[in-house]
Parts: structure tokens; C-alpha cells; sequence
């Protein structure tokens, strides 16, 4: 998705950590309560040094809209996040995203118009009145406003099952009545909740975008409980079971966290498989003394290491790899949007326009009335 960030004041870009702090800092005391900054737990620590609320893109997304005297809310995190407070905060509150080029490679593997055309290649061939679509959060607010007027639902990491289980559920017991799901934009995601709910490989089939009917034959598109997107976090896919075997061999007993966006097969491998947050609890839970090996974004991971000195807290994969789009948001683009603020300047917002932000707001609503 083509976004467009223009170069920062050479202000900015030259300044000192020092002078930039105190930037910040003065910015944010102008504005007080007026200003809401929001941080992703994978921003880096000299945005996250700033943050007012931290947690997950939903978790933020709803800080947001219950701080209703927050007039300016500052997402650091990637551009479908800021689109997720815009939908869900009120009219009087404006959405800023420090820098526009913060997007979700992940997110990106689906458009609308790629979703669109493989609705109508499955029409041609299984019943769309029982085709669930469900969307990941990690998705444009377009995505989510196509699940909610087809009748599916938007996902967490967290709440997977408990949405997958309705929408194949019956419907005389509140679920949605699906017999197939069609589920975007992380393959992985989808694949390690289908397993969770005792789904098998042959349940299972991966929809190519780039290919006619998927890459798939009618009886196999019809024969599926579900159809995953080929999509993927380029982060998590790094990890690999060999990740894990070198862990344990270099630490016995030490504790394995994964998050579900990794391959089933290192998933597998997990002494406990979980969302961000529940990574974060599960650090917090471990023994003095332990050594926990995490299967996640690099700056998260050094945040619990450092927050957690009585535990050796390592990442499994040796090279660090961190989320390059949310690596984009520095404490220079934080310091201009914030000082655009208090000239009254309007620097970045995020806006989604009334019907896709109202269509996305059911895929929402669903999914919280599911869980």
C-alpha cells in the first residue's frame, strides 16, 4: 500500500536524544490532558519512554476511545492500528500516526479488491450464505468493513478460538452457522487456532491470491473448513524449529514462549502459545531464576529482559530480526507531530471515511458481543 511520508525538517532529523526529549517532553506538557500518546509493546524504548497507555493494537485502540478528554491521540504503531482508534473514538477526537510509511507487511498481503475477487471465485463454487469471513486485527479498516457487511467478524491473537468456534458454530446456539471460513490476512494465525479447535491438515487448505481459484481445485475449495490467506508476519515467520532445539540444547528447562502468528511447527514445539499480553504474562509468571526463550518481536523482548532482571529473558532467533514498519516511528516524528500539535498545525491524521468506518465498527462489535 503506496503511503506517503515526506522528509522531516533537518530540525528533526539532526537534533540530539536530549534536545528531542525535551522537545517531547514540552510538547506534551503544552498540550496535557489534551494528548493521548499510545505505544505499541514492539515500538522502541525512546518512543515508548513517551507513551501515556501501552498494549496491543486493540487494547490501545479502546485506551482511546474510553479517554474521551483526550482531543489528539498519537498512535505509535503502524497505520491499520491508527485506523482502528479512528473508527472506534469519538467525533471530537483526531487520530495521528507519527509517520505514514508505519505500515504491517502483513496487513498488506490483502487488499480489498484481492478479498473481493476471491469472494467471487468461491461463489462460483460453495455457498458465500455459509462462508464466514473473518479478519484478523492486523488488517486495513476496508477489510474489516467487508467482513462485517458479509456477515463475519474481525480477530486478536487472543480471541481467535472463541471467534472461529462461532463462526462455524450452529446457529440455533449464537454462532453464525458457517460451514467454511475464509480467513485473512495470516495464514499462520488461522492454522495454529484451526488445530486448537481439533481441526485437521485435511480441514485445511491456503488460498493463493496471486493464483486462479486460489490456486486450488473446486473439491478442495469445497471439501475445506477453512481457507487461509497466503499471508504472513514477516517477523514471525523467522522462527523455526531449529530456534527452539538450539534453546533447549544451550538451556535445559528454560521456558519456550510463541506467539500464534509462528508456523505450526514451532508452535508445536511451545511450552506455552499466546498473544502479546500473554506473553508478557506469562514472563511475569516465570520463576526467579528461569530462562525463557520468546518467539517474538525483538524490542519486546529486550523490554521484558530489562523489566525482569532476575530472569534471563532471550529471543529465539540469534539475528534479532525487529518489525521493520514499526521500527519507522523515532522519537524524531514524534517530536514533529507533537509540535505540530501545539502550533496548531495538522501533521499526519489518520481519518477512515463514514462507510467503511461503519462497516468495520460492526466487524468489531461482533467480535466483542462473541467474546
Amino acid at each position: 500500500m503506496l503511503r506517503l511520508q515526506g522528509p522531516l525538517p533537518e530540525r528533526y532529523t539532526k537534533a540530539s536524544a536530549g534536545e528531542l526529549a525535551g522537545w517531547i517532553g514540552a510538547a506534551k506538557a503544552a498540550l496535557g490532558r489534551r494528548v493521548l500518546v499510545l505505544g505499541h509493546h514492539y515500538q522502541r524504548d525512546e518512543v515508548m519512554a513517551w507513551a501515556d497507555a501501552r498494549g496491543d493494537s486493540f487494547g490501545l485502540s479502546r485506551t482511546a476511545a474510553d479517554t474521551r478528554d483526550a482531543e489528539f491521540i498519537v498512535f505509535c504503531g503502524v497505520h491499520f492500528m491508527a485506523e482502528s482508534a479512528d473508527i472506534l473514538t469519538a467525533d471530537h477526537q483526531q487520530v495521528f500516526l507519527p509517520d505514514l510509511n508505519a505500515g504491517c507487511s502483513m496487513a498488506d498481503m490483502a487488499d480489498l479488491d484481492e478479498v473481493e475477487e476471491a469472494w467471487s471465485q468461491l461463489g462460483a463454487v460453495t455457498d458465500l450464505g455459509r462462508l464466514i469471513p473473518i479478519t484478523y486485527m492486523n488488517s486495513s479498516a476496508a477489510l474489516k468493513a467487508f467482513v462485517g457487511t458479509h456477515g463475519g467478524a474481525v480477530c486478536t491473537s487472543s480471541n481467535a478460538r472463541a471467534v472461529l468456534a462461532w463462526a462455524l458454530g450452529p446457529a440455533e446456539d449464537g454462532g453464525a452457522g458457517g460451514h467454511q471460513v475464509l480467513f485473512f490476512p495470516d495464514q499462520h494465525l488461522g492454522r495454529n487456532t484451526g488445530y486448537d479447535l481439533g481441526y485437521g491438515p485435511d480441514d485445511m487448505v491456503v488460498w493463493n491470491p496471486r493464483l486462479a481459484m486460489g490456486g486450488l481445485d473446486e473439491g478442495r475449495v469445497k471439501a475445506a473448513t477453512l481457507l487461509l490467506w497466503k499471508g504472513h508476519c514477516s517477523v514471525h515467520q523467522r522462527f523455526t524449529p531449529e530456534h527452539v532445539a538450539t534453546f533447549r540444547a544451550e538451556h535445559p528447562g528454560g521456558i519456550v514462549l510463541v506467539h500464534p502468528e509462528c508456523a505450526h511447527e514451532v508452535v508445536e514445539l511451545a511450552d506455552e502459545v499466546g498473544s502479546t499480553d500473554a506473553i508478557i504474562r506469562a514472563v511475569a509468571a516465570a520463576p526467579s531464576g528461569a530462562t525463557v526463550g520468546i518467539a517474538t518481536e525483538i524490542h519486546l523482548v529486550k523490554r521484558l529482559a530489562d523489566e525482569h532482571p532476575d530472569k534471563q529473558v532471550v529471543c529465539l532467533d540469534p539475528l534479532v530480526c525487529p518489525c521493520s514498519t514499526m521500527f519507522r516511528i523515532d522519537a524524531p516524528h514524534l517530536a514533529w507531530v507533537l509540535e505540530g500539535l501545539v502550533a496548531g498545525e495538522v501533521r499526519n491524521r489518520i481519518t477512515v471515511e463514514q462507510e467503511t468506518a461503519a462497516g468495520a465498527l460492526v466487524a468489531l462489535e461482533r467480535m466483542l458481543a462473541i467474546t
